[in-house]
């Protein structure tokens, strides 16, 4: 990323406290365009919570949050910020896609119905349209036949790969995946990673909290290692991984690798 170009995500101090229990702070990372930066850190460290501050599903107490150079959650009138409406905050989570651990499919839909509904519902696109183009989708995510198929009828990998074709119809500029193979059968992991990867290949912006050491060593650009609310160390992933600088990434590192 050059100097003068904004980056995808910039973190400025960012604060976040539920009662009394401070959870993230103050974080400050950037992410450039077209760059993958993966979260890795023990539960509990803050990854997913600063995840979901991204596109305002949490508010932030403290420092501010920029996607493409734009404040996300509030308006900044002279030294003090105002949370945005919730129509305006929803605008902007249009341009975010974000894939949860658990798939959040609606079950009472089929794979190519839940594609479909944000685009036409949000976006006021053409049923039409928004058929072809989720067609396209789940083409992309290896489930052309797969169009009709209830989420019960589903593995766990395939309804992860429909929630990213789900994610990605409403042409986000930015992708957020929270630990989205967690919950999956280890022999089902490598079908979402594959997608993934392929997303990192054509240029999306990802933000990836995962335990997936490997795909984190090969796709990221970035690896941020977190712990206990604070980024402890963040660099090149093979660096950190083969070399980490801080007592507390080699602590976890060491339980992991």
């Amino acid at each position: 990323m050059t100097s003068t170009e904004t980056p995808m995500v910039r973190a400025d101090r960012v604060c976040k406290n539920f009662g009394a229990v401070k959870v993230l702070k103050g974080i400050s990372l950037e992410v450039g365009r077209g760059q993958v930066a993966c979260m890795i850190g023990p539960s509990g460290s803050g990854k997913s919570t600063f995840l979901r501050c991204i596109n305002h599903l949490e508010r932030v107490d403290a420092g501010r949050l920029y996607v493409d150079g734009e404040l996300i959650g509030y308006a900044e009138r002279g030294s003090k910020l105002h949370e945005l409406q919730p129509k305006v905050a929803a605008r902007q989570r249009r341009d975010i896609g974000m894939v949860f651990q658990h798939f959040n499919l609606f079950p009472h839909r089929t794979a190519l119905e839940n594609i479909i509904e944000a685009p036409v519902l949000v976006k006021k696109v053409k049923r039409t349209e928004a058929i072809e183009r989720g067609r396209e989708l789940l083409a992309r995510v290896g489930l052309s036949d797969k169009a009709d198929a209830y989420p019960a009828q589903l593995s766990g990998g395939q309804q992860q790969r429909v929630a990213i074709a789900r994610a990605l119809a409403m042409d986000p500029k930015l992708m957020l995946f929270d630990e989205p193979t967690s919950a999956l059968d280890p022999e089902l992991v490598g079908e979402v990673l594959a997608v993934m990867r392929d997303l990192a290949a054509g240029g999306m912006t990802m933000v990836v909290v995962t335990h997936e050491m490997g795909f984190a060593r090969e796709v990221a650009d970035e690896l941020v290692f977190m712990d206990d609310g604070v980024v402890v160390e963040a660099g090149n992933p093979r660096e950190v991984l083969s070399n980490p600088q801080h007592e507390r990434t080699r602590g976890f590192l060491s339980r992991l690798l």
